[in-house]
């Protein structure tokens, strides 16, 4: 039986074997090199939906909870935090794990091997600032795979596995930014041997970056930062942030639709200043709409970084509602974010008491990568370095392949 290698990501999903000695990446999905990690627990079906369709029958408005970036909540307590889904008690390890069998399944029917083993990626770090927290979520998703019924199940640090199918040779630092961290690994590379050097990772990435846009550009439009007035008197004070917040990432969107909650909105309402920004928040929670406005924040993103003219568009709310996101709007919200990912990489030369100038490529690899302002700020620090794209969303799954054989 063949080894799978599989890249559990926040926002995306690949899976690979060796065939011809060569990498292949597996079609997980309509002949798609990747797939969405995404949940669709469908109530009326009592069923869980995955990937691209998850998506689509959130759009659809179909009853049920949509869930992404799962991968975030492992090493943390909502992991093993019993919930009801689908009628029955279970954690989100078993929901991941749930998501983990299906892409093996999937695997084995466009192969026709069987997969009882796994090499999975990994962060370097899942959680920057705590050992403990990080050691936990490799548990967890330990605990997830064998939930899933594999039989092993080894993990090798993300970019380290993008630097096996890196073309680029001499010194080469890899650069992996995906949904949830962003990792780095250096090392030497000369007649197809990898010598690492150093890894190092941070628990920051694209869901960060939109949680900020959201924060600056959204959330304002639904009442973030308005004033509510007091039961009696005439005092004021700010709407609470923490619900703000978590209607701003990816991972607690699907809690946030509490009927107690719900109802200190309306009340908001009666009190509030301007009673339409908190209408529309009241919307937002009453029809489930926390993961439009956050892929509509991902769009914006996306555009304002390619054409420098993005928009965040929440006609799902109310129409013609939005807001304008420039590339200059973009790189002022997510420049200390850059510059804490560049400082990063950085470090990660230090770490192997490597100079600057002694760096011949950057490879980047993950979706927000792509980024420009993130870019910049590696750039500034390693400027005689040649930038090198890979292949953004499935190098680290062909290293994976190439490991695992």
């Amino acid at each position: 039986m063949a080894r799978l290698g599989l890249d559990f990501g926040t926002s995306n999903t690949g899976a690979g074997v060796m065939a011809g000695g060569r990498p292949f990446v597996i079609p997980l999905e309509d002949g798609a090199s990747t797939v969405p990690t995404a949940i669709f627990l469908d109530f009326a079906a009592k069923r869980m939906v995955y990937g691209s369709a998850a998506a689509d029958a959130m759009r659809a408005g179909d009853e049920g909870r949509f869930m992404r970036a799962l991968k975030s909540v492992l090493g943390t307590p909502l992991a093993r935090e019993e919930r009801n889904f689908l009628g029955q008690r279970t954690t989100l390890i078993a929901v991941i794990a749930g998501f983990l069998a299906e892409m093996r399944d999937r695997a084995q029917n466009f192969t026709g091997m069987t997969f009882d083993t796994a090499l999975s990626g990994r962060p370097v770090r899942f959680h920057s600032d705590s050992d403990t927290r990080d050691a936990k979520a490799e548990a967890d998703l330990r605990m997830a795979y064998d939930l899933a019924g594999f039989r092993d199940v080894a993990f090798l640090p993300e970019p380290q596995a993008a630097a096996l199918a890196v073309a680029a040779t001499g010194r080469v630092l890899v650069v992996d930014i995906g949904g949830g961290t962003s990792d780095f690994t250096l090392c030497d590379r000369a007649n197809s041997q990898t010598q690492v050097l150093a890894n190092r990772g941070l628990r920051l990435g694209g869901t960060d970056f939109d949680r900020v846009l959201s924060l600056a550009h959204a959330m304002p439009l639904l009442g973030h930062g308005a004033q509510i007035g007091a039961e009696l008197g005439s005092a004021s004070h700010a709407a609470p942030r923490a619900l703000f917040h978590d209607l701003a990432s990816w991972e607690k969107i699907a809690f946030v639709y509490d009927a107690a909650l719900l109802r200190e909105v309306r009340r908001w309402i009666r009190l509030a200043q301007q009673p339409v920004l908190f209408e529309r928040l009241a919307e937002v929670l009453e029809a489930h709409l926390g993961h439009d406005i956050a892929y509509a924040v991902e769009a914006g993103k996306i555009a304002a970084n390619g054409t420098g003219a993005g928009r965040i568009a929440l006609d799902v709310v109310e129409r013609g509602l939005g807001a304008d996101l420039g590339r200059a709007a973009l790189t002022t919200a997510l420049c200390a974010h850059a510059d804490a990912i560049g400082a990063e990489a950085v470090q990660t030369l230090a770490d192997a008491s490597v100079a600057p100038d002694t760096v011949d490529h950057v490879v980047y690899v993950g979706g927000s990568s792509l980024l420009g302002v993130v870019r910049q700020a590696i750039g500034a620090r390693l400027p005689d370095a040649k930038a090198q794209d890979a292949a953004v969303f499935t190098a680290v799954v062909e290293g994976l392949a190439i490991a695992a054989e």
